[in-house]
């Protein structure tokens, strides 16, 4: 059960957009409560009650809704009944009355006209799902607002409106929309509408609650791993000592076809279902902090992987996760994913027989809880090995030749600029292989500093073994069937390895 500790009051804006005979009815539905708000002014000037008030407004406006009546005596409220009270402006009014030029006094009077008929309030309640006038649905995935106008009588507005960032109040708001509709728990929003310079645009305030966090890492986390090839979440179950507890994944495939208003929607039930199971696990939520993710990775210069996630933003899906946690007093965790992946490919895939991308959450949900990855003993051992790293080196060496030589004959920019990434790759791996087989000749001092203590030389230690055996040994840079390092892992048999290896000379490699 979620404990409401306190509330904060939020203000949003937002533009609505209407085909012209539906314009044409609100500009209509606005002129007339602008007219009420003005009459229950008067009315309040004259010390009249809320009944009174309410009443007497019936009487004059029969054709327009109760709730109306009710919202534009709140509105008219607002107004100091001490001061005299020019709706439409003071200012603009004295404007409009000292101007002699006919252009721009005609403007004036279209943006006063504007201001002085162009409001529609209505005061939202539980009672009414949110807002009984004035109310925000979706329909294909895209947020409009219902828009009474009379008895049972309606139009429908889009809302156009998007989250500036992950920390806009509008991602709290639609998640607090979403919350609504599955629980059927309403909350209460007030919506005014204005117009300005011929655009209707809205105005929303609520109070956005702010539970106590009950599901805390204390008992552990659900760590999520983004995956862009193939395109899903990995779901990691930890527990607070750190071991794995249960792991699955949770497709986005579907969601690549799709418009950007039904992804929108999807994604607000991905973020549902993912909350769903923290909260049937007991566990808080760990997500990468993708602040923290290289920018201008677009692929690679792969065509099909740069057009996926071109129309992929896990930013926006992360976002509305947290978004919907917090609304369930659950807490969320970022970390910073350097190097997840490497490290779970590495040491969990292999040693638990995992899939690299659940051993990547693992390892998310590891380092949320405070733990520390050392590297294995046994892969040390290996790359303390000089004829080992001789290997490696080689065949970097060996693919790098075949890479120069696929490119001269390539003629396809894109495929050129695939093969020169991965060209790239191969001799960034070489030259840090060979720094490592330098090093051999002095004091191997990184392999002291990688225990965690200096977090330079511990990432760049990992950063070692990713190209130390990952293709050497799997002849892939990026394998997802990593068993064949268990060996290497667990039982430091380097036979195993060796036997991989073409025949050494002294002093270097050779077929």
């Amino acid at each position: 059960m979620i404990i409401i500790k306190a509330k904060m009051y939020v203000s949003l804006q937002f533009k609505l957009q209407l085909n012209s005979l539906d314009r044409k009815k609100l500009l209509e539905l606005m002129r007339k409560q602008s007219s009420v708000i003005k009459s229950a002014y008067k009315l309040l000037k004259d010390k009249n009650s809320h009944n009174q008030i309410y009443q007497k407004l019936r009487q004059r406006f029969p054709d327009l809704p109760t709730k109306y009546i009710d919202s534009a005596i709140y509105k008219a409220k607002q107004y100091s009944t001490d001061k005299k009270v020019v709706f439409g402006g003071k200012a603009l009014f004295e404007r409009l009355c000292k101007n002699r030029d006919e252009k721009s006094r005609e403007k004036l009077k279209r943006k006063w006209k504007e201001q002085r008929q162009g409001t529609l309030i209505s005061v939202g309640s539980k009672a009414d799902k949110g807002n009984r006038l004035l109310r925000f649905e979706s329909i294909n995935g895209k947020l409009h607002l219902r828009i009474t106008t009379g008895n049972r009588e309606f139009i429908y507005a889009k809302v156009l409106r998007e989250p500036s960032s992950e920390k806009d109040k509008w991602n709290t708001f639609l998640a607090m929309l979403w919350e609504s509709s599955k629980s059927n728990v309403y909350f209460p929003y007030t919506v005014e509408l204005k117009l300005r310079d011929g655009e209707i645009y809205g105005n929303i305030s609520f109070e956005v609650p702010a539970p106590d966090i009950w599901l805390t890492k204390e008992y552990g986390v659900i760590a999520i791993d983004t995956n862009a090839s193939p395109l899903h979440l990995a779901l990691a179950e930890v527990n607070p000592d750190g071991n794995l507890l249960s792991y699955q994944t949770i497709s986005l495939h579907e969601l690549i076809g799709l418009s950007k208003n039904k992804k929108e929607y999807q994604e607000w039930l991905i973020a549902h279902k993912v909350v769903e199971i923290a909260k049937e696990k007991g566990k808080a939520i760990a997500i990468e902090n993708l602040k923290k993710v290289n920018k201008v990775f677009r692929g690679d210069g792969k065509a099909k992987l740069r057009k996926r996630l071109h129309y992929w933003n896990f930013k926006s899906l992360l976002s509305k996760i947290e978004r919907t946690a917090k609304l369930n007093g659950i807490e969320v965790v970022k970390v910073n994913p350097a190097f997840t992946s490497v490290i779970g490919s590495l040491k969990y895939a292999p040693q638990l027989g995992i899939d690299k991308d659940i051993a990547s959450a693992y390892v998310i949900g590891r380092r949320a809880l405070g733990f520390k990855e050392e590297i294995p003993e046994n892969y040390l051992k290996l790359l303390s090995d000089k004829e080992y790293l001789e290997y490696a080196i080689y065949t970097y060496t060996e693919k790098e030749e075949e890479l120069k030589e696929q490119l001269k004959k390539e003629t396809n920019q894109y495929k050129r600029n695939a093969i020169n990434s991965e060209l790239k790759q191969v001799q960034k791996a070489k030259d840090l292989l060979l720094e490592k087989l330098k090093s051999l000749q002095g004091e191997p001092s990184w392999e002291k500093e990688a225990d965690g203590r200096n977090s330079n030389f511990h990432q760049k230690a990992w950063q070692v073994l990713k190209v130390a055996f990952l293709f050497p040994v799997l002849g892939k840079v990026l394998p997802r069937d990593l068993s064949p390092l268990k060996p290497l892992l667990v039982e430091g048999v380097w036979n195993r390895v060796r036997r991989r290896l073409v025949p050494l000379e002294v002093g270097g490699t050779s077929r």
